[in-house]
């Protein structure tokens, strides 16, 4: 009987209180990117079943206070209900909430906000660095530039604002501006530019000040481009525009822009810089105090004025790029040819942080590599990216020990090892640190059970993100690619959404994907931004991503500003995929990615998988038809949504009298075909979808629990066993140690997700493959899975209004926990095994509800926010195996993991290939013995499995109750 408690610290009404306010996504900053922004609020109360019922805003702004009442529950993404800040504005917001305990928060702190955004058209002119005299410049060479100016008395405020064709920092009167890095980011930069705003003023003095820029071409003169044919897309030299907008107490203002009389210098130490390529720096170049005023700049040039088109700068509404950890060297390998490894531990992004001591020229290498091989490490999964940094010493370090301290400025690099060549004397460890950097986003989800390989693997897909969330979401960050890849983050998504807070970071690449298809009729190319020029064509699953993940936003942060922004986009995809079909109504006959990277397919062709790549584009026709219905319902647009619903609904019949037989076999009988047809919502019978889940259970046995599944069908898999009441086999998938499978990478030692489920091959060489990356994030797709069904937390309605509780416990577990910052606050839930019970806590935030499915199968019931308990029979473990035999048919064998390990380590004991082969090739039937299957077995062999099988059976017979 399902017994349901609340804990005593939530039976009390307690005095709620406004934890957090914020103003659309960002919040390392006051300045906002819009002039009406939408504000959230958290509450926090310990009473039960709390809703707010009502909240009242007050804003101050100019002297003035105004206030606005709202009533019902909305607390999240709330409409702006003020007169709009004015660019440069500054104003506080607060807050207070009634709820339905009859109380009313006191006001919330104060959220400063100004104005982030410019008003009427840039002062700033374009300017880059001059060219070597009588030389053409080097590909994306990196200078800096600087101007002196006068600030008057009475200075109130000094706003920065900049933005570049490539990557910049600033400095005001020697000091940097703030601690972003490689600012202003990737966008499509023919149609948007970011620009950050900064606040300055305590930077500056009255008198003489000078602004300084460091420049390097960044991502936008970067070669682009596979097999040797890359090239420059964008430009070949960077430029910057930066207006400095000084504001008097007396009401005057004052820009000081860039343009003409600024002075530039190509000299100095950043001799060259790339984002595949590495840096090199001579710090016997420095010029110090070259940002400050009083530098004697006769030596530098006019800056140049850059010619060409330039889109409008708007505010960066994604958080920025940051420092975000450091790492210590955690071991020092010299390798078999003598060369210094440094081992950080963690294949991470980011770069080395050096201190040294030396003489005035000496230079020090820096080659970063994932893993290595031989030995040595492993660049061949480099391609053309040299990722190497060079120091050169001036040779006056600073400080009691004279060191000299370096960190690369304008790259990055994916990277475990770090080869440490031509170090001054003797290294010590401690003099390198490794640096990890990406967008900074706040953290929002955790999980942890009893199994550490479980753990670590939801650490990989941690991990991967973090690699991969830098300025977009890219593929891979280490070899010449790093590149926005649709299809990676379409699948990626849901798990995205939960481990951080992602809305502003998806949202800015998404206002990309909407222009760069607005240049393609509707089509979606490969990669966001576009750099490549191939497969202009539309790509199922890829393009694919401008219906899902908009979508999936919407579920997981409630963001219907956001569905509302991108619905063209959405629509004009399915669109674009409506002109594609044939005369069966399905996508069928293009070329496609299809299933990428399915572990069948051979090292050169990823794309040649087992499930047909027409049953892919189709399944994506409709699941693109589908949510565009969705969309359109959501935002009230009826016409839209009866137009597409009823083509979702002629696609879906389709797909059916096409790819699925009146059995329920999948003419690909393969394990992604089955998991499309069910988590697309394509198969509806109860009966159909019943055998569907059957098959995909049964391949998944036949294949020995290994992974059968490339991009596409890997997050959808164990969700579709779940779902048609295969929880084990599922559960098998996921704990599978032989490659290929989930926590195969994590047995070799794997600290991120790789792209090839073999990334390392069983002898523990690098798979020969073009394409081999150690940190991928799309097969970490999994964590989402492991969130919402390992410990039991969804999302119920958009935004976790309303949550899923539904934990599922694995019998191979003893315990799972997770939690997530939902828009509402915290939300838990955790399991535990005790003697024969299922012991579930969760926490429900104030102002929403949760739906609970309890593992012993009982009825769904509702529960409000607070702190529950459930205790329930644990309906999880399955009785013991019975007896073992060679009569013992595969399958029974293979759902028997004490018998299947008997059996191979035994052969495995006289014949070590033998054994590997008998784990890899066998088909584990229904309707074979274990007998039939050992056909050219030695008999001295088969003996001996027989032995172990009957002492397993044996001792299992010992442990039965009548005999205990």
């Amino acid at each position: 009987m399902t017994n349901t408690t609340l804990t005593p610290q939530s039976a009390t009404r307690q005095q709620a209180a406004v934890s957090r306010l914020t103003a659309e996504y960002r919040t390392d900053t006051p300045f906002v990117a819009e002039p009406r922004p939408r504000l959230s609020w958290i509450t926090a109360t310990g009473s039960t079943d709390w809703q707010q019922t009502g909240a009242e805003l007050r804003l101050s702004r100019g002297g003035m206070t105004e206030s606005a009442v709202l009533g019902g529950a909305e607390s999240v993404l709330v409409e702006w209900p003020f007169g709009p800040i004015a660019a440069g504005e500054q104003v506080e917001v607060e807050v207070r909430v009634s709820g339905n305990d009859g109380g009313t928060t006191d006001w919330s702190a104060p959220l400063a906000l100004a104005g982030g955004f410019v008003d009427g058209p840039w002062q700033a002119e374009a300017i880059g660095l001059p060219s070597p005299v009588g030389e053409e410049p080097a590909l994306g060479q990196p200078g800096q530039l600087r101007y002196e100016f006068t600030v008057g008395e009475g200075l109130a405020r000094a706003t920065l604002f900049a933005t570049a064709h490539g990557v910049y920092q600033a400095e005001i009167n020697g000091t940097e501006v703030d601690d972003q890095i490689l600012k202003p980011g990737w966008t499509a930069y023919a149609d948007r530019l970011n620009h950050e705003t900064t606040d300055v003023t305590a930077l500056l003095a009255p008198g003489a000040n000078a602004i300084g820029v460091w420049l390097a071409g960044g991502w936008f003169t970067e070669k682009y481009g596979f097999h040797g044919f890359a090239k420059p897309f964008y430009g070949e030299q960077p430029a910057v525009k930066v207006e400095l907008r000084l504001e008097y107490t007396d009401g005057t203002r004052e820009t000081v822009a860039s343009g003409p009389a600024w002075r530039a210098f190509t000299g100095g130490p950043l001799v060259s810089s790339g984002i595949y390529a590495g840096e090199a720096f001579d710090a016997r170049r420095t010029e110090a105090d070259w940002s400050k005023p009083g530098f004697d700049d006769a030596h530098w040039l006019p800056a140049p004025v850059t010619n060409g088109d330039w889109a409008e700068a708007t505010p960066a509404i994604a958080p920025p790029v940051r420092r975000i950890e450091e790492l210590p060297v955690r071991d020092v390998l010299t390798t078999p040819s003598g060369a210094t490894v440094l081992d950080f531990g963690q294949n991470l992004v980011g770069r080395l942080r050096i201190r040294v001591t030396g003489e005035a020229g000496h230079t020090i290498t820096l080659r970063h590599a994932e893993v290595l091989e031989d030995g040595e490490l492993s660049l061949r999964p480099l391609r053309q990216a040299a990722a190497t940094d060079t120091y050169t010493l001036a040779g006056s370090g600073i400080g009691e020990a004279g060191e000299e301290e370096w960190e690369p400025r304008f790259t990055f690099h994916g990277f475990r090892y770090a080869q440490v060549d031509n170090w001054p004397g003797e290294l010590d460890p401690a003099a390198i640190t490794a640096v990890v950097i990406h967008n900074d986003m706040r953290r929002t989800g955790w999980f942890e059970c009893s199994d550490p390989l479980l753990n670590r693997l939801h650490e990989n897909a941690l991990w991967g993100m973090r690699g991969n969330f830098l300025a977009l979401p890219t593929d891979c960050p280490q070899r010449d690619e790093r590149l926005g890849w649709t299809g990676d983050i379409q699948v990626f998504s849901p798990t995205a959404s939960y481990l951080y807070d992602s809305l502003g970071f998806l949202d800015s690449w998404l206002r990309d994907l909407a222009l760069e298809q607005g240049h393609r009729n509707g089509v979606v190319p490969i990669i966001v931004p576009s750099v490549l020029g191939m497969l202009e064509s539309p790509v199922a699953a890829w393009g694919d991503a401008a219906t899902v993940v908009p979508w999936v936003l919407f579920e997981r942060f409630g963001d219907a500003g956001l569905l509302r922004r991108q619905y063209p986009s959405m629509r004009d995809w399915a669109d674009a995929l409506l002109k594609v079909r044939d005369r069966s109504g399905l996508w069928q006959g293009q070329m496609q990615l299809g299933d990428w990277l399915d572990p069948a397919a051979p090292p050169d062709k990823p794309g040649a998988a087992r499930t047909h790549g027409d049953i892919v584009a189709s399944a994506y026709l409709f699941r693109s038809l589908d949510l565009v219905a969705q969309a359109a319902a959501v935002l009230g647009n009826d016409a839209d949504n009866g137009t597409y619903a009823a083509l979702a609904e002629e696609t879906r019949q389709s797909f059916l009298a096409e790819y699925v037989t009146p059995a329920g076999r999948m003419v690909s009988d393969a394990q992604t075909a089955y998991s499309l047809a069910l988590m697309f919502g394509i198969s509806t019978d109860p009966a159909q979808r019943q055998a569907l889940g059957d098959r995909l259970a049964d391949l998944a046995r036949l294949g020995g629990y290994r992974i059968a599944t490339g991009f596409v069908g890997t997050p959808l898999i164990a969700d579709a066993l779940t779902v048609t009441g295969h929880l084990y086999a599922a559960e098998r998938l996921l704990t599978q140690t032989e490659c290929p499978s989930w926590l195969y990478p994590v047995t070799q030692g794997a600290t991120t997700i790789w792209e090839r489920w073999d990334s390392i091959l069983e002898d523990g060489s690098v798979n020969p493959g073009e394409m081999t990356s150690f940190n991928h994030y799309a097969l970490g797709a999994i964590a989402d899975w492991m969130h919402r069904t390992v410990a039991g937390l969804a999302p119920a309605a958009p935004g976790y209004r309303k949550l899923a509780i539904a934990p599922r416990p694995l019998s191979s577990l003893t315990q799972a926990s997770t939690s997530h910052e939902t828009p509402y606050g915290l939300a838990k839930v955790g399991w535990k095994r005790v003697g024969d019970r299922i012991l579930v806590d969760a926490t429900v935030p104030p102002g929403t509800t949760a739906v609970v499915s309890l593992p012993d199968g009982s009825a769904e019931f509702v529960v409000g926010s607070g702190r529950h308990s459930w205790d329930v029979p644990d309906a999880g473990p399955a009785a013991e195996p019975g007896a073992a035999s060679l009569d013992t048919p595969l399958a029974d064998i293979m759902d028997d993991p004490q018998a299947y390990a008997a059996v191979w380590q035994t052969i495995e004991a006289q014949d070590r290939a033998g054994a590997a082969a008998f784990r890899k090739d066998t088909v584990w039937y229904r309707q074979t013995t274990l007998d039939q299957s050992l056909l050219f077995t030695q008999p001295a062999v088969k003996q001996d499995i027989a032995a172990a099988l009957a002492a397993l059976t044996d001792e299992r017979s010992a442990r039965t109750p009548e005999n205990s």
